[in-house]
């Protein structure tokens, strides 16, 4: 029988997204045993906390103190049981094995699961997303959320230091969807927050990386590439994911500012970043804006072979558009043309087929 769990949240003027939320929790956890939800509230001045309490079973407040894990501690505090599983409003479960977890938590009992999570954001005319691996999981006898804002787990005893393991455990992380107008709130919330850390921990290149993030949500290129450089001047760790994750950003920010030269740099630090089909479509990106064909189409073939692809479509139809791309700019159209249609229903493909056939 699995272990009982609490899963909490904690809220603000969420009615967008909670109840889509809450509903995926109560559909996913079947059985006799059933995780308690707990959601705290930390000053809603729309209908969250009325969908919440036809869900939960608690719902609480707690004074906002600009304090992200001041407001999750809250919650795990009054929770029920001692595992929990920590949500956002706007992140739906898909996938929930309740019985595979609990034989991990029984393997792992003072480790962190880490769930994966779909990040949706619009990209290339068409929903992409892009997982990633987060600690969310634990047992709170030795764990709390440290950081005020892009909070982590620490253990009581070891800190940022503790063992993990993949839990069973999927989401689909939609807030990113919004528009650059519904956005804007959360980035300049977000920053108000870093800025603050930042100012304790100048040589902190994570909050660099953060910044970056908040300003990359809203399509602020010149921006973020400011502060994704800033990060990159601290020793860091290749293999760490959000490192891998700003390499590219970075390269992207480059490209959208004009630094297509410059992002060439990026050579330097190859071996370390292209185990990606992400990293390698970016290189292709790259040679692409500098006119190398003949290795921006290397790239690409790379990308197709690369059976670790984090973002959707980069070990697929977009080194495969890209592909077509070239041979389109090299005169061939009838093999761009046969590389479009191998691009499935990607918009862009779809719009260059019609441009060539009219």
């Amino acid at each position: 029988m699995p272990y009982p769990i609490s899963i909490c949240m904690i809220a603000k003027n969420e009615e967008k997204y909670i109840e889509k939320c809450l509903a995926a929790i109560r559909s996913h956890a079947t059985g006799a045993v059933k995780p308690e939800i707990v959601v705290v509230d930390t000053g809603s001045m729309d209908r969250t906390k009325e969908i919440a309490t036809r869900y939960a079973d608690q719902v609480l407040d707690f004074v906002w103190v600009n304090d992200f894990s001041a407001a999750r501690n809250f919650a795990v505090s009054q929770a029920s049981h001692d595992h929990i599983l920590s949500l956002d409003c706007d992140e739906i479960i898909t996938q929930l094995d309740l019985d595979r977890l609990s034989v991990l938590m029984e393997q792992h009992p003072e480790a962190v699961g880490r769930i994966a999570i779909d990040n949706h954001y619009f990209s290339n005319q068409t929903d992409t997303v892009y997982r990633d691996r987060l600690g969310r999981f634990f047992h709170r006898g030795f764990f709390h959320f440290d950081a005020p804002i892009h909070e982590q787990l620490v253990h009581k005893q070891t800190g940022p230091r503790y063992e993990s393991y993949d839990a069973p455990i999927l989401v689909d992380h939609v807030g990113y969807l919004g528009s650059i107008e519904a956005l804007r709130p959360k980035v300049e919330r977000n920053n108000t927050l870093l800025f603050r850390e930042l100012e304790k921990d100048k040589a902190n290149p994570y909050l660099y990386f953060q910044i970056g993030q908040s300003y990359n949500m809203i399509y602020d290129y010149e921006n973020s590439y400011r502060y994704y450089k800033e990060a990159l001047n601290y020793d860091i760790n290749p293999e760490e994911e959000w490192v891998q994750m700003m390499i590219i950003a970075y390269a992207n920010a480059l490209l959208h500012t004009g630094r297509e030269t410059d992002a060439l740099q990026l050579e330097a630090v190859y071996d370390a970043f292209a185990t990606t089909a992400d990293f390698l479509c970016m290189m292709g990106r790259i040679y692409l804006a500098n006119g190398q064909y003949v290795k921006a189409m290397m790239e690409f073939v790379k990308a197709i072979h690369c059976p670790v692809a984090r973002e959707s479509g980069t070990n697929s139809f977009i080194p495969t558009y890209n592909i077509g791309l070239i041979n389109e700019m090299m005169g061939d159209v009838t093999t761009a043309l046969m590389h479009y249609r191998n691009c499935g229903d990607f918009p862009m493909a779809l719009d260059k087929i019609k441009e060539l056939e009219g």
